[in-house]
């Protein structure tokens, strides 16, 4: 099973606002498309319940949705109790990659079971006064290399640039 993340943040290392995203990057939303479809999606609760409905479950993904809410109900999507109960679902994958897509405390779970095969970080050259934000990690730890950067446009308010990060 290889587990990676994707995440965008901020100068400060924010994720988001009052649940939802605080900027409009076509390019990255592109780039997130592009890397997981035919993948595993694995997101919290509060993650997926801001994603807009009629992009839920995202196409062409299985969707886990993490919660301790045994009610809950995310039609087209597996839930799961916990990060490493899904983990353990999907221990024998080979064919596609779990891709955690937030929110922040998925995030700072799957950073501190230490399972993360690779990142790929947007970091977008701005700062919005976020509620939520990236974990810390040690940057030592990870090989680094630029996958793309994109300068700001008449669709880009302001510039980002994806990094991948690879567990050394």
């Amino acid at each position: 099973m290889k587990v990676s993340l994707i995440v965008a943040m901020d100068n400060e290392r924010g994720i988001g606002k009052n649940n939802d995203l605080m900027w409009h990057l076509p390019a990255d939303m592109k780039f997130f498309k592009e890397t997981s479809t035919g993948h595993i999606v694995v997101t919290g609760r509060k993650n997926y319940d801001s994603i807009p409905e009629r992009f839920r479950p995202l196409p062409n993904r299985e969707n886990a949705v993490l919660t301790r809410n045994a009610d809950y109900k995310a039609p087209g999507a597996i839930i799961f109790p916990s990060l490493e109960a899904c983990l353990e679902h999907y221990r024998n994958e080979t064919e596609r990659t779990v891709y955690i897509i937030g929110g922040g405390q998925i995030y700072k779970e799957v950073m501190d079971l230490g399972v993360l095969d690779e990142m790929f970080i947007t970091h977008v050259n701005h700062t919005y006064g976020a509620d939520t934000f990236f974990p810390n990690f040690d940057e030592s730890e990870w090989n680094v290399e630029l996958v793309f950067q994109q300068e700001a446009d008449e669709k880009h308010a302001v510039s980002f640039e994806v990094k991948k990060y690879t567990k050394k």
